[in-house]
C-alpha cells in the first residue's frame, strides 16, 4: 500500500505526481499488466531467449 503524505498547502497537483512515480517505481503497474494476460510457457521462454540475444548483442559491440 502505497502513502504520500499530503502537506498543507501542498498542490494536488504535486502530490499525485509524487503518487505516480512511486506507483511506477513500485512495479505495480507491470505486475498488474503481466497478470491481467496469460502467456503461454513457450511465449514467455522465447522473449527471455530474445531478451538474452539483444543484450548479449550489445555487449558485443561495446567490446568492438
Amino acid at each position: 500500500m502505497l502513502i504520500i503524505p499530503v502537506k498543507d498547502g501542498e498542490n494536488i497537483d504535486r502530490a499525485l505526481k509524487r503518487f505516480k512515480r512511486k506507483f511506477d517505481k513500485t512495479g505495480a503497474k507491470r505486475q498488474l499488466q503481466v497478470r491481467k494476460q496469460f502467456g503461454k510457457p513457450w511465449v514467455k521462454n522465447r522473449q527471455r531467449i530474445q531478451k538474452a540475444q539483444y543484450t548479449q548483442h550489445l555487449r558485443d559491440s561495446e567490446n568492438i
